[in-house]
């Protein structure tokens, strides 16, 4: 069953405007101003969806131009973006970046219900390139912050907190016992782990790879919402780093 967030409807229109052209291959042009975006990876129930809802109403507030809101990238519109590319939107359960094993994505394969592992990422990441360079997205996981680490405007984070925590969050979340929590928490990181060293050849846990990593164990979600406003604003407002 699809799950329903409140900047949903907007949200798929915003990318319905932005997707006009399906691309066969990733080509950007230089762009003439440096567009603004947001990376978040995050551990297992470090809180990237609060920080990420709290994020857009910042972010629209310190960086919207023209009347262009930003988006908030997950799962949903992922599925509507790859319907952008003449791809049906169930096969976002095909992608195993998350719980879903590649063994069930190569059965699929093998079976001819969806095309290759390797086209479907290839087609989420040209998506997720063409929004980068439109600029005013908000990205949760799927490597956006590899995908996209070559263009200018993008500040890429990443949410940790201490294992205790975060099994207290998934307990509530799942209504489960500690045991299962901390299974699902361990089954979940190991898959993102693996999507990312399997297609992008990064570890996850590499802190080169982003500009600040928050531990929401500390932070409040509120305040690492602050913080990744704060470092983008100054990003921007700083020359590249050589």
């Amino acid at each position: 069953m699809q799950t329903h967030h409140p900047y949903l409807e907007h949200s798929l229109a915003v990318l319905q405007a932005r997707l006009m052209t399906p691309t066969a291959e990733i080509r950007v042009a230089p762009a003439i101003g440096t567009q603004p975006f947001v990376t978040i990876s995050r551990e297992v129930c470090a809180g990237a969806t609060t920080v990420g809802q709290l994020l857009v109403p910042m972010l629209n507030q310190a960086f919207a131009e023209d009347g262009q809101g930003w988006v908030l990238l997950d799962k949903n519109l992922l599925a509507h973006a790859l319907t952008r590319q003449n791809l049906e939107e169930r096969l976002a359960d095909y992608l195993p970046e998350d719980r879903i094993s590649e063994i069930r994505g190569v059965i699929g394969e093998l079976m001819g219900l969806h095309p290759s592992l390797w086209q479907l990422e290839h087609q989420v990441a040209e998506v997720i390139l063409q929004l980068a360079h439109v600029g005013h997205v908000l990205f949760v996981g799927r490597g956006a912050h590899i995908i996209t680490r070559s263009l200018p405007g993008g500040f890429h984070a990443r949410l940790v907190a201490p294992l205790e925590i975060r099994i207290r969050r998934m307990m509530d979340l799942q209504g489960c016992d500690a045991s299962t929590a901390e299974s699902l928490i361990q089954k979940t990181y190991l898959a993102r782990r693996r999507h990312l060293q399997s297609h992008f050849g990064e570890d996850i846990e590499d802190p080169c790879t982003y500009d600040l990593v928050i531990n929401t164990g500390r932070t409040s979600a509120a305040t690492a919402a602050h913080l990744i406003v704060e470092g983008l604003r100054r990003k921007l407002a700083e020359p590249p780093a050589s």
